[in-house]
């Protein structure tokens, strides 16, 4: 087990996770899983210090992945508003696993490296529900955390064998976190063995 790690389970009606290569023309596709950046998301929404980085580690897919696609009517930016399809995930629930380092970035916060107190806020958090909203992929799809273990319960596709869910964006690194002076997009191929997913490390 890593040091400092959470498991929690998060789930909601609806996810979207696009591929920002489908969000030109007002069109939103959501990927089959979410991405390491959104579940970085939510793990941020349940405790976050800029002390801290948040790492995951794996996820596990609990049900069956289906869409529905919804007409919506987005606001224009020059007044108006214009009618596109949205294609989102229905029926989400996942287990999540994930853990802290520290943030060597940020020298100057060093008197707050303390592993034990934040582990302990952070499992305090989770299960209150998280400090912030917890939504899957989009504002408009709200979710709710609450601790687990992970690995238990059945899921869709224990024994399911290997999806390649071929390249999908990882995340984005950002100059507060990897010490560089510009954002990074990441890609990489994943693959789901009987419904988890364990992630490669951002820096890989």
């Amino acid at each position: 087990m890593v040091r400092n790690a959470i498991e929690f389970q998060v789930y909601g009606k609806y996810a979207l996770f696009t591929d920002p290569l489908t969000k030109i023309g007002g069109e939103k596709l959501s990927y089959q899983v979410p991405t390491y950046q959104s579940l970085k998301g939510i793990v941020e929404s349940i405790y976050w210090k800029p002390t801290l980085i948040m790492i995951v580690d794996e996820v596990r897919v609990m049900n069956r992945i289906r869409m529905e696609s919804k007409g919506i009517r987005p606001i224009e930016y020059g007044g108006g508003n214009t009618l596109a399809n949205y294609t989102y995930l229905k029926d989400i629930c996942y287990q999540v696993r994930a853990h802290f380092e520290f943030n060597r970035n940020r020298p100057e916060l060093k008197q707050d490296w303390n592993e034990n107190k934040h582990h302990n806020i952070l499992k305090r958090s989770l299960k209150a529900g998280g400090r912030r909203d917890i939504f899957l992929g989009a504002r408009e799809c709200q979710a709710y955390v609450e601790p687990c273990v992970f690995g238990e319960g059945d899921g869709f596709y224990d024994d399911y064998g290997d999806i390649h869910l071929g390249t999908m964006v990882h995340g984005i690194s950002y100059p507060d976190e990897t010490g560089c002076d510009h954002l990074k997009a990441r890609l990489w191929n994943p693959v789901m063995k009987d419904g988890i997913i364990r992630f490669i490390r951002p820096e890989e």
